[in-house]
């Protein structure tokens, strides 16, 4: 199952259109190119599926989604682990 999963931007790439996100304590890199044209600063919660940014979101929506997904149990961990595992530079 992939699940698209609430993360906080942490910082902003200036160079390219990369941000580094926050997903439940995991930090990776996030591809934010479909959000161009959209205001985003660190702080801000963004919609995450497959390593890109699909749509940003408040953070009340993504506090709710993320308790959501918690209750999912085996689907929510197998997806946070696959965070852990992988990067994008």
């Amino acid at each position: 199952m992939c699940l698209a999963i609430p993360g906080e931007i942490v910082e902003i790439m200036p160079d390219r259109p990369v941000a580094k996100v926050d997903v439940t304590g995991v930090r990776r890199a996030v591809n934010i190119a479909l959000l161009d044209g959209e205001r985003l600063a660190a702080g801000d919660w963004v919609l995450i599926h497959v390593g890109f940014a699909m749509s940003k979101i408040d953070e009340n929506e993504a506090r709710a989604t993320l308790a959501l997904l918690e209750g999912l149990g085996e689907a929510y961990d197998d997806e946070i682990d696959a965070l852990r595992e992988s990067r994008i530079d």
